[in-house]
């Protein structure tokens, strides 16, 4: 059994983080706008690089600046620029991409969920709760939290409901490290909830599982 990836969408259906392990195809990075800043700087927009200013002080964040560097707010910083990217944001070796953009791939995992459980609704009559669905390839596991909050992880199509793992996210590191964080801008529609404390707390308690393999 393994755990794939997580997607956190906020309340304006907007993917505000995403974090994978076990992918042996990662999305392409989302074009430029396709995504918020501080999503994960795996799937964001490469920089594009002009000839004409290579030895011009260079704006790119490092892989620690999980934050904007545009609102001056950061979690930590990476004081030296030749230190390797952290691990958490490595790409994994052996994977390939699936050719689809990351703010695509963004979009139909939303749009899939979404459309099931109205679905559901529709065809039971009722409120009837949609907590995850299986293919022959995946399976897909959802947690939405009393403020609108959804936690989405796919795992392969053996594996036993996630969604206490999901709670256990909210709970856990995402009230810790994002909602108790004064450094990250809830709803704001401009930024994402992406930091290091928070990314390696849920990588912690993902690997500490005994589905983690």
């Amino acid at each position: 059994m393994t755990i794939n990836s997580l997607y956190i969408y906020d309340r304006h259906c907007t993917c505000v983080y995403y974090q994978d392990w076990h992918r042996t195809r990662r999305p392409k990075p989302a074009v430029e706008g396709g995504i918020l800043p501080a999503v994960s700087q795996a799937v964001s927009p490469q920089p594009t690089l002009d000839p004409t200013t290579t030895n011009a002080p260079s704006n790119f964040n490092s892989p620690r600046n999980t934050l904007s560097s545009s609102t001056g707010v950061v979690v930590a910083t990476n004081s030296n620029p030749n230190e390797p990217p952290t691990p958490l944001l490595q790409t994994p070796p052996g994977t390939s991409s699936t050719g689809l953009a990351f703010d695509e791939e963004a979009k139909l995992v939303y749009g899939v969920v979404i459309s099931l459980r109205n679905m559901i609704k529709k065809i039971s009559g009722r409120d009837e709760q949609f907590v995850n669905y299986r293919t022959s390839a995946y399976k897909l596991h959802l947690y939405e939290t009393p403020t609108g909050y959804k936690f989405i992880m796919l795992s392969d199509a053996k594996t036993d409901s996630l969604r206490f793992v999901l709670r256990q996210i909210y709970v856990g590191p995402f009230l810790e490290y994002v909602v108790r964080n004064p450094l990250v801008k809830m709803d704001d529609r401009e930024h994402g909830i992406d930091n290091e404390y928070f990314r390696a707390s849920v990588d912690r308690l993902v690997r500490g599982l005994s589905v983690f393999s």
